[in-house]
């Protein structure tokens, strides 16, 4: 599958929301945000999908329900040091005989993820910056010719962020792994019998880690309406517990993008912190 318009999506928004306390920000804000990224097909294929966008984007940040960087979702409890939030987020399809390595079997379709997070701050070594811990938890729900469910992830992550007083410009860096129940690595990896070829032998995949993941993004304020960013992602699958799978073509991945996001209007009400 490509996550490529999600890449985008996530990187543009989280612009909006780094460089400031929620009292700082408006409410919502709409606007429109471009980008152009080149991703693996899915992960561990040799093949990239490579788009750019131009589309309008909501961000949304109420108390309890929320639309912003980390998708459409639900924040369930809050402390100083945790939260528990409920999140959907979605991820475009792909299709197989764009793939080599999976030409002639299923397209993968539209994914749906949803389900809890957790996060957890573990320190804020200055006003400006913050290291905490996400859990995600997630049911993985395909959208093709009718609603299925394809497993389950979970992906562990730290996440630092650093932002320039003012918001002029922020950093954010991440290191995790992602986790799946044997369904969604069958989704990804395993090749059935009836597919099977001289090239491509049947292969029964297991439940374990699907990568292990590092990223690196940065914004910069242009004025106070247009932001500029760009990101980058590594991720090993040496120790995937799937890398004997002839659809696992690669032992690594990267990913890489730029653009930009134009807020066209926002609220003159700001976002507050649940207390």
């Amino acid at each position: 599958m490509t996550w490529l318009n999600r890449c985008i999506f996530t990187a543009a928004a989280a612009t909006l929301s780094l460089g400031a306390s929620a009292a700082d920000l408006p409410l919502w804000e709409v606007g429109v945000l471009g980008g152009t990224a080149s991703t693996p097909a899915y992960p561990g294929s040799e093949d990239r999908s490579s788009r750019s966008l131009l589309v309008p984007f909501v961000i949304y940040r109420g108390q309890v329900f929320r639309a912003d960087q980390s998708g459409i979702g639900m924040r369930l409890f809050e402390s100083e040091r945790v939260e528990l939030d409920l999140g959907l987020a979605a991820s475009l399809p792909a299709r197989s005989d764009d793939v080599r390595a999976r030409a002639g079997m299923n397209d993968l379709g539209t994914l749906l993820e949803f389900g809890p997070r957790i996060k957890v701050r573990l320190l804020k070594p200055t006003p400006d910056s913050g290291l905490r811990l996400d859990l995600p938890l997630r049911a993985v729900i395909e959208a093709r010719s009718g609603v299925r469910t394809q497993g389950i992830t979970f992906e562990p992550k730290l996440v630092y962020e650093l932002d320039a007083p003012g918001g002029k410009w922020s950093v954010d860096a991440h290191v995790g792994m992602v986790f799946g129940n044997n369904k969604i690595n069958r989704y990804f990896y395993e090749v059935a019998p009836q597919f099977a070829t001289l090239a491509r032998p049947a292969y029964e995949a297991s439940a374990g880690l699907m990568l292990v993941r590092a990223g690196l993004s940065g914004s910069r304020m242009l004025n106070r309406d247009v932001r500029m960013f760009a990101f980058m992602r590594y991720e090993s699958y040496a120790n995937a517990v799937n890398r004997d799978s002839p659809l696992m073509k690669r032992s690594t991945g990267a990913s890489v993008g730029a653009g930009f996001a134009w807020t066209i209007k926002r609220s003159a009400r700001m976002a507050t912190r649940a207390e």
